[in-house]
């Protein structure tokens, strides 16, 4: 940032002087604090009556071509839920019943928190591709392509859902992610899910 929303002055990089221990982008003339806080995604993993959830392909960057369950930036003027739902409707065309908290996750390396709710799929809901989803389809815990995931979020999210689920369990987990997994890691976490699944 350099010039000031609020007046057009240029803004300068300092810790404010109302007692704030963060450099921030303070204007240089109208003296406004300009806040760069994180970023806020809701999501929803909407579960069929058969046990299958809805998963979406990416068709847009980044991570086009993975898979996620509808997930996206929330919006000014709505709840979490609200978020979930209208991206359930843009990422699957799908009216996807909204329900409780799954889990927070915090991605400091990013700057985003994840909010994701579970979610029901009704009974003879429609659903397909959209302008951000190639493919969407219903599937079940050994369907999933856990080796094409779009995100550590994501792939996080669904394990705590059918650990939740396989126990009869409905609860609330809190995660912080604070450092980029490595290629080591990544490549671990890949050999893991081959030997899993061959």
């Amino acid at each position: 940032m350099k010039f000031c929303s609020a007046c057009g002055s240029p803004v300068e990089v300092r810790i404010p002087d109302d007692g704030d221990h963060l450099p921030r982008h303070v204007c240089t003339v109208c003296k406004t604090i300009h806040y760069i806080n994180p970023k806020i995604i809701v999501g929803v993993i909407p579960e069929a009556a058969d046990g299958r959830v809805l998963m979406c392909r990416r068709d847009i960057e980044p991570r086009k071509g993975k898979w996620t369950f509808p997930a996206g930036f929330m919006e000014l003027g709505e709840t979490s839920s609200q978020g979930a739902a209208r991206e359930g409707m843009e990422e699957s065309g799908a009216v996807i019943e909204v329900q409780d908290l799954l889990c927070v996750i915090s991605v400091t390396y990013v700057s985003q928190v994840y909010v994701i709710h579970r979610g029901r799929l009704p009974e003879g809901a429609g659903f397909g591709p959209t302008s951000e989803s190639s493919e969407v389809r219903l599937m079940a815990e050994d369907e999933i392509p856990w080796q094409e995931i779009a995100f550590p979020t994501i792939y996080q999210s669904l394990r705590y859902f059918f650990a939740d689920r396989a126990a009869g369990l409905c609860d609330f987990h809190a995660l912080d992610l604070t450092q980029r997994p490595s290629r080591e890691a990544q490549a671990e976490i890949t050999s893991w899910l081959a030997e899993a699944k061959g």
